[in-house]
């Protein structure tokens, strides 16, 4: 009986790892072109429509929202509710922080991150790169801190937008894929003993 459970755990465990070895190209295809064309549309809005002396637009948060957008689409932390609350949260968040107490870096910095963590959490808007929103907003250029309440508006929500709207052309040219997908929001629900 031993010797049969340990045979079989050792086919399911070559399976396992056989498949998530496996590569579906036409998704690694469709990821490739959402997050290029992203990024893209951004970087042509910043080069063509600012001025040089202005050019704050491409934060480094987008990077990871296109991480979320083209390659886990599926993801709750990558839908749209998600995107574009995570972002304003964050950054609304962390201008505030950075208005009250300028100079504290070592205060503000923290704070800003873990601040909109939670309220993330409470409005059911995690993001993740929604904290570096927050903490661009704390420890960025002279440029970024100079847009104050601005900065939420643009780069921040602009940016989230052309984001969000490439997600919703490009995740669903293929048939393979659905976005936004409909995910279950239990995932900060904890269970209470009574």
């Amino acid at each position: 009986m031993v010797k049969g459970g340990l045979k079989r755990q050792l086919r399911i465990s070559k399976y396992v790892i056989y498949k998530e070895t496996l590569l579906d190209y036409k998704e690694l295809f469709w990821s490739f072109v959402g997050a290029f064309i992203g990024i893209a549309a951004i970087a042509f809005f910043q080069t063509n429509f600012l001025s040089r002396s202005e050019n704050v637009f491409l934060i480094g948060s987008f990077g990871a929202s296109a991480v979320l957008l083209y390659g886990a689409t599926n993801s709750p932390l990558s839908q749209p509710r998600n995107v574009i609350g995570g972002h304003l949260i964050s950054s609304l968040i962390g201008v505030t922080i950075y208005r009250f107490m300028p100079d504290v870096i070592w205060i503000t910095a923290p704070l800003a991150v873990a601040a909109s963590i939670v309220v993330m959490q409470m409005t059911k808007t995690l993001h993740p790169p929604g904290g570096a929103s927050a903490l661009i907003a704390v420890i960025g250029t002279e440029k970024i801190k100079a847009l104050g309440y601005w900065y939420v508006l643009s780069p921040v929500l602009i940016g989230a937008l052309i984001l969000l709207f490439t997600a919703l052309i490009f995740n669903n040219i293929p048939a393979h894929r659905k976005y936004p997908s409909v995910v279950k929001r239990n995932y900060f629900n904890r269970t209470r003993k009574s």
